[in-house]
């Protein structure tokens, strides 16, 4: 006899029923989100459970305390996705409903119809799992820091054109250090019309420049001495409180994004598969610590590269029914790898003359450049499919093995 069970989570208890393999409903119980609902669930599942084997729980979350101690006891969890979950309701009942205990049931009721079609979570080390909540993390302070980015630009312009431009055509615009510095000892027109070239110099110094000083100096002294429309003054003061409070925040998003770096740095230099992730054409840090964080150490997640490249969303999807015939690339995928997979894929057009000839190749197909990207990052993946498995690190001549043609014509 065979066993399922399903657990409906929440922020203070959770559902958990199972069931045997004809789908009769054998326990249900409802648990605090503590120690002692984990000993309630692992007890009612040893009581049912005959003989040694495992009985698979469904979650529709792969985080939190309650898996993580599911996990660490033994138990095999089942990360449901909650759209596929929401389609079974219409096979149990012609009208749809939904409870708390009716969603433990209908999750292992899935494990149980289609059990095949979905695998454990992952078994990712300690280390890999810490680092991807770090990357995660880094990530969304990256993003925090653009956002102010753009909302300070958007007040600067209202009333401070010369700051919002004084940099835009640097990299990094408003979030360079020189910028910050500049902007917070002066946020008005009105203060910035009293910098010296001494002062900016200092300013630029402070902000941790150290080249062009004089040069950069004279340049933001001419252009916020430059006469321009200004806003009324009680206004104007207003708004450089605003400028100021939003650079105080940029400065923290900004300040917690590199500490968040040196930790990720730390941790991923430990990782025995760093090398062989930054040993390929166009993977930084940064995107080789992101890439580890979100596929895991496990190796037995992805028995093949054509598995790899699917939870990547680098393999397209066919629509074929009768005379339509369409090819479209995967849309629902982790944001994450899809936007590592085309920074990575674009950085290697200029490092790696495989990835190039491909992409032109492609290119002269008729594949646009997010198509034509996304043919070199599924050839990439096949490539970290294959040196992870072995061990290895990255070989050019055998990712991209140049055409028999142009082989005879080396030896010849």
């Amino acid at each position: 006899m065979k066993y399922y069970a399903g657990l409906d989570w929440g922020e203070s208890h959770h559902d958990v029923a199972v069931i045997d393999e004809h789908g009769q409903l054998l326990t249900h119980l409802r648990v605090a989100d503590d120690v002692h609902g984990l000993a309630q669930i692992l007890a009612a599942l040893a009581a049912v459970r005959r003989n040694r084997r495992s009985i698979p729980i469904g979650i529709e979350t792969g985080r939190g305390l309650m898996v993580a101690g599911l996990r660490k006891a033994g138990q095999p969890v089942v990360v449901l996705n909650p759209t596929q979950v929401a389609n079974y309701r219409s096979r149990l009942a012609a009208q749809r409903k939904k409870s708390d205990r009716g969603d433990a049931h209908l999750l292992a009721h899935v494990l149980r119809v289609d059990g095949d079609a979905h695998r454990p979570a992952p078994a990712a080390s300690p280390q890999a799992a810490a680092l991807r909540e770090l990357t995660r993390a880094h990530r969304q302070a990256l993003h925090t820091a653009s956002l102010l980015a753009r909302r300070l630009r958007s007040v600067l312009r209202d009333y401070y054109p010369a700051g919002a431009t004084a940099w835009a055509h640097l990299p990094g615009g408003l979030t360079r250090p020189e910028a910050r510095t500049v902007l917070t000892a002066a946020p008005t027109p009105t203060r910035a019309a009293r910098l010296t070239h001494r002062r900016l110099e200092t300013l630029l110094t402070t902000s941790g420049r150290t080249r062009l000083i004089t040069a950069e100096a004279s340049r933001l002294h001419e252009l916020l001495h430059t006469r321009a429309l200004r806003q009324p003054a009680d206004v104007e003061t207003a708004m450089g409180h605003t400028t100021t409070a939003l650079l105080t925040q940029l400065n923290a998003a900004i300040a917690s994004a590199q500490t968040l770096w040196t930790q990720i740095d730390a941790l991923a230099e430990q990782h025995p598969h760093t090398a062989i992730y930054r040993s390929f054409p166009g993977m930084g840090p940064l995107l080789a610590a992101r890439l580890l964080a979100e596929l895991g150490d496990d190796p037995q997640r992805f028995p093949t590269a054509r598995n790899l490249r699917a939870f990547c969303a680098a393999t397209p999807i066919t629509w074929a029914s009768g005379t339509s015939h369409k090819v479209s690339h995967r849309r629902k995928a982790n944001p994450i790898l899809a936007e590592t997979g085309h920074l990575w894929a674009f950085a290697t057009l200029t490092r790696s003359p495989g990835a190039r000839a491909l992409y032109d190749h492609r290119r002269a197909t008729g594949d646009r450049h997010p198509a034509a990207l996304r043919r070199i990052y599924a050839r990439l993946l096949g490539s970290l499919h294959h040196c992870l498995r072995t061990g290895t690190l990255y070989n050019e001549d055998l990712a991209f093995p140049a055409p028999p043609d142009s082989a005879a014509e080396k030896g010849t």
